[in-house]
């Protein structure tokens, strides 16, 4: 059968991977940071603002898809793409993360997980098969192979246990796949033991996948112990293949990431704290409600170029987040996802130009510095 996707890997510098991916609604650089749009929208954006912004990938949530507004509803309208009127392609997680994030609503066995939506209490079952069977009626581009996303903290018996059983749903999900026409990446897991991350990478890398992803990360462990399993796992996975880090997103964390060999990234972190008031920035994180910025005409980062940062003030944008007006998330939304993108494309030609050491570091020690500064501060908020 021939590959839905292909990759490309164009340049080296160390672990770090510059590439293309070419998916059926178009061509991916990477590395690449997926905007979260969990129910077919990235809250605050319209999909022409995404694709402008050089966003050619985004994700969604099979699950929440699933709930509202059903899969058949999405296939009728043409598909996902279609249906949100986004031009390029869309990364569809199975619901497995769900099972963690909603632990309080659901139950797992060998069967797959029960839920109960998180809507009005209707019961849900979400096995490999149908799993599999969503995705493909959605319509997405890559689809993920569900898996049990261990929760943290786990003893090494739990993790093992979810990671076995991981890996025998991913062979259910390959057995159910029919479409030629949708990639299909495998999950590793293992928690924080480096001797399952080992096994479990055995297991699924074993399997005709058409990518990898290291997922059970950024879920409450420590960020040093993060950044190892992220560096275990990496080792681990096909050279040929796309290798996605599920769920990190700190501009710092993407920037030690993608030195380990990871392509693909996504996270809320850029959209959930621009709608509470939070920005990145080449000088760290900024929280535009901070009463320093209450008459403060600068842009909210001077080395950005986005429609926020060219057009309104700290001040300004201040007082909208403080009124609770729409423009605020709107504004500081667009800023974020346009520094994450920039981001992407420095580092893309930093690897490329075989600088992406010095170029990773010094970003890194810049927002550092800057965080360090602002943190050094008393925080005086009205």
């Amino acid at each position: 059968m021939e590959a839905p996707i292909s990759f490309e890997i164009r340049a080296r510098d160390g672990d770090a991977r510059m590439g293309r991916l070419l998916t059926p609604h178009g061509e991916i650089a990477t590395p690449c940071f997926m905007p979260v749009g969990t129910r077919a929208v990235v809250k605050a954006m319209a999909p022409d603002e995404l694709w402008g912004m050089g966003y050619r990938l985004v994700l969604a949530n099979a699950y929440h898809l699933a709930v509202r507004p059903g899969p058949d509803l999405v296939h009728q309208m043409g598909g996902i793409a279609r249906f949100m009127g986004f031009r390029g392609a869309i990364l569809t997680d199975s619901g497995g993360f769900q099972a963690m994030s909603l632990a309080k609503i659901n139950s797992i066995d060998e069967g797959g997980i029960r839920f109960r939506s998180h809507l009005d209490g209707a019961p849900i079952v979400l096995t490999p098969e149908n799993a599999i069977e969503l995705q493909q009626s959605l319509g997405t581009d890559i689809m993920m192979a569900l898996d049990e996303c261990t929760p943290f903290p786990a003893d090494h018996a739990r993790a093992l246990t979810s990671l076995e059983m991981t890996a025998r749903w991913a062979e259910r999900c390959i057995r159910a796949r029919t479409s030629t026409t949708q990639a299909l990446f495998g999950i590793v897991q293992g928690s924080v033991y480096a001797d399952l991350r080992r096994m479990s990478a055995a297991q699924i890398t074993a399997l005709p996948f058409d990518g990898f992803a290291t997922g059970g990360l950024s879920v409450g462990e420590p960020k040093p112990i993060m950044r190892e399993m992220a560096a275990v796992s990496a080792t681990l996975l096909p050279r040929d293949r796309p290798h996605y880090l599920m769920g990190v997103g700190t501009p710092q964390d993407l920037l030690a990431c993608i030195a380990m060999g990871y392509d693909m990234f996504d996270c809320v972190l850029p959209t959930r704290n621009a709608r509470n008031g939070g920005a990145f920035t080449s000088e760290g994180r900024l929280a535009i409600k901070r009463a320093t910025y209450a008459r403060d005409e600068r842009p909210l980062d001077p080395r950005c170029d986005c429609r926020c940062c060219t057009t309104f003030s700290r001040a300004y944008l201040r007082h909208l987040h403080l009124s609770g007006e729409i423009l605020a998330a709107r504004a500081l939304t667009e800023h974020n996802l346009f520094f994450y993108a920039r981001l992407m494309r420095e580092a893309q030609a930093a690897i490329a130009s075989g600088t992406y050491r010095t170029f990773a570091a010094y970003v890194t020690n810049l927002i550092d510095d800057g965080e360090n500064a602002v943190n050094g501060n008393k925080i005086d908020v009205v």
